[in-house]
């Protein structure tokens, strides 16, 4: 079977399921052949085998309502490619935001050395991004999720820099109660409220880990322990960031934070609140 043959099926048989008009039969296409979405129309005449089998099968769990992302098992993060298993959240481009916040306010580029802590970790994606674009930076990665920290310590080995982020089982700052310090507190902790959870797409509230997005009535629960407590493992001058529901804004204005003093709220690319910081006075 040519590419071109393997693209025009994955059309049709999308379209069939309802699902058309989007990238989603190429990026199937793309992954299955190994071929980047921008060579399929270069490469168009190579032969590919007989993988119609393995295409169905995608489509038929996509049309179940499965993410694409879980079905491929990898999801592109800041420019690196993630693996992904439903023991942990899909990486977002709000998340990339809030990542690129941390970035810019350690300094881009620079070889200054500092300890960070990624609160729930996930896949990863935020901790093994801040070591590879911080390179002399030390991450702990905390999860409470063993099966989430299997998938974040093969996404560091993978991407090189397992040698610079340490993986803890803990349920929020619980296991961290050695004494240890640290520069930078960052999260995407769950957010999301019982009232917003009602009204999630279905293959987010079906496939997402409910843990990893759930966090009581006002959705708050989660961040109001970060926030209390962070100032406890922050050097002075040291800053928490986190990722929050894009209504939470002024909620989260007035969280009490101990030791730390409220650093702004900034906006995603839709101009939505989706970044709060706090810093520890010196």
């Amino acid at each position: 079977m040519l590419l071109k043959e393997l693209l025009a099926l994955s059309r049709r048989e999308m379209a069939a399921v309802g699902i058309a008009g989007g990238p989603e039969p190429e990026i199937l296409v793309s992954a299955l052949a190994r071929v980047p979405r921008s060579r399929l129309l270069p490469e168009r005449d190579r032969d590919v085998g007989d993988p119609t089998d393995t295409l169905r099968g995608w489509i038929a769990r996509r049309a179940a309502g499965e993410p694409i992302q879980y079905i491929l098992g990898a999801w592109d993060f800041f420019g690196r490619e993630f693996l992904l298993t439903r023991d942990t959240l899909i990486p977002r481009p709000e998340t990339e935001g809030l990542v690129e916040r941390v970035i810019d306010a350690w300094g881009r580029g620079t070889e200054r050395g500092g300890r960070f802590l990624d609160v729930g970790t996930g896949s990863g994606a935020i901790a093994v991004t801040l070591a590879a674009e911080l390179p002399r930076v030390k991450v702990v990665a905390a999860d409470v999720s063993a099966p989430a920290l299997a998938v974040a310590r093969e996404n560091a080995r993978r991407l090189g820099v397992s040698g610079r982020v340490l993986f803890l089982r803990a349920e929020s700052y619980s296991a961290l109660k050695c004494g240890d310090r640290f520069d930078v507190v960052v999260s995407n902790p769950p957010y999301v409220s019982e009232r917003e959870w009602n009204f999630l797409p279905a293959e987010v509230r079906d496939f997402e880990p409910p843990g990893a997005l759930r966090a009581g009535p006002d959705g708050l629960s989660v961040l109001r322990v970060l926030v209390a407590h962070a100032g406890e493992y922050l050097v002075p001058g040291g800053q928490l960031w986190c990722e929050i529901g894009e209504t939470q804004g002024e909620a989260v204005r007035r969280l009490p934070s101990g030791f730390l003093r409220f650093g702004g709220l900034f906006r995603d690319l839709g101009g939505r609140d989706r970044v709060a910081r706090w810093k520890k006075s010196v």
